[in-house]
């Protein structure tokens, strides 16, 4: 068990590295618009892969505020999510949601880094706290079951 105030954006994407390394069963990310996620990154995009390319059920789960970024901005990524759409899916969040300010990565129902403000570093990295990660846990259901547009890089129809 360990909780870890981050203050900068180094230490921030230090952390993401190391929750995108210990996950085994499933990501959980709530973002502004995953531009400061840095997900399309090869090292981070191969830990995601692994994760869902050795699942059957539900590994990946993206909720943004902002999707253009994502459709535009991230190929791999886009890529990944055409590729393993059966277990990791994304969506941007209705406009409903726009006044959340937090961002959090959930990683397995018991890691996650939570950041305060979109704008700011200033977060706190949880390890083995299953407990204190369970609120974050329930708010990032509510908003995954809030709904959205569906983000894909296929287009649907005839």
């Amino acid at each position: 068990m360990a909780r870890e105030l981050i203050t900068s954006w180094a230490d921030y994407q230090t952390a993401i590295d190391r929750l995108l390394g210990i996950a085994t069963k499933h990501i959980c990310i709530y973002d502004e618009d995953l531009t400061t996620l840095k997900l399309d990154s090869p090292p981070r995009l191969a830990l995601i892969k692994r994760l869902v390319s050795g699942t059957r059920s539900d590994a990946l789960h993206i909720a943004v505020r902002n999707g253009s970024p994502l459709r535009d901005q991230h190929p791999m990524l886009q890529s990944l999510l055409t590729t393993y759409g059966h277990v990791a899916s994304a969506q941007e969040t209705p406009p409903q949601l726009a006044h959340l300010r937090d961002s959090m990565i959930i990683v397995d129902d018991k890691h996650g880094l939570i950041r305060f403000e979109r704008d700011m570093p200033r977060s706190k990295l949880l390890i083995d706290e299953g407990n204190e990660l369970r609120p974050y846990l329930e708010k990032f259901r509510a908003i995954w079951t809030e709904g959205g547009e569906r983000i894909s890089s296929s287009t649907l129809g005839l």
